[in-house]
């Protein structure tokens, strides 16, 4: 499966890839983190059972302190 993640290609083994799969695997963040998918929000609730597909657009964002 090919996905673009925060603007880079990525090519993920599998069809299976939830959007919490694909969150582990690209940010250790558990706290403060955004999702969307062809620029729509996923909620957090919802991550363990929305599906990639071939294709996909994901930006996953995380929270930074600073200023």
């Amino acid at each position: 499966m090919r996905l673009t993640v925060n603007g880079r290609d990525v090519i993920e083994g599998g069809d299976d890839l939830s959007v919490a799969a694909l969150v582990e695997r690209v940010t250790e963040a558990r706290r403060g983190v955004a999702v969307a998918v062809n620029g729509t929000v996923v909620p957090r609730s919802t991550w363990a059972t929305v599906p990639l597909t071939d294709g996909d657009r994901v930006e996953v964002l995380t929270a930074a302190q600073g200023g």
